[in-house]
Formats: structure tokens, C-alpha cells, sequence
């Protein structure tokens, strides 16, 4: 916890460290959708292409990646009511994300069959 005598510089350097933080969380996030957003974007069989990766999956990751670090990085200081509200974000992303499929490929990538 912080007391009331913390100084101005402390706060700027926490501020920082949160700001980069969560700039890495979503460089993390849009690492994790990569390999997706090739795959729905550029199609697999006839140029098929699946938008939802682009449309709903990188904010998704963008903002889960985000609220991940930010959990963990609230979880180092000591926050834990904030640690725990943000990893209840993730998992929130996370159900939306499984119930809308937005990682999912092109629907020729994943029913070739035999010959692929």
C-alpha cells in the first residue's frame, strides 16, 4: 500500500512502468494472433477467407494481452483486488472468444479431409 507520503517522482516512475507494462501485454496479445490472423485472412482452399479472425479476434487478444500484464503487474505491487478484477477481465475475453470462435481458421483449412 501506498502512503500518503509518496513522492511525485514515484508515482511518474509506476505510471511508466504500468504504461510499458501493458504496451507489452498487447504486443504479446498481437504475437498470440498471428499466426490466426495469416491463416483467416489469406484463406486455405479457393481463397476462402474468415473476417471474424480480423474483426473479433485481434481486439480480443489486444485486450486481453493488455489486462494479463496489467493483472500481473498489479499482482507485484501488492493489489490483489485489482489483480483478481483483471483476471476476471481475461477470463471474460477469454469465454467471448470461445463462444464466437474468433481464432478459428478457414472452414476449407480444418475440413480437407484425407488428401491434405
Amino acid at each position: 500500500m501506498e502512503s500518503a507520503h509518496t513522492t511525485p517522482r514515484r508515482e511518474a516512475l509506476t505510471g511508466t512502468a504500468g504504461l510499458l507494462t501493458a504496451a507489452l501485454g498487447a504486443l504479446a496479445g498481437l504475437a498470440a494472433w498471428l499466426p490466426y490472423g495469416r491463416r483467416g485472412l489469406f484463406g486455405a482452399f479457393e481463397g476462402e477467407r474468415n473476417t471474424d479472425v480480423l474483426l473479433l479476434g485481434l481486439p480480443l487478444l489486444l485486450i486481453g494481452g493488455t489486462l494479463a500484464a496489467l493483472a500481473a503487474f498489479a499482482a507485484v505491487r501488492g493489489r490483489w483486488r485489482t489483480a483478481f478484477a483483471l483476471a476476471a477481465g481475461v477470463a471474460g475475453l477469454a469465454a467471448i472468444g470461445y463462444a464466437f470462435d474468433v481464432l478459428a481458421g478457414p472452414q476449407a483449412a480444418s475440413d480437407c479431409g484425407s488428401p491434405c
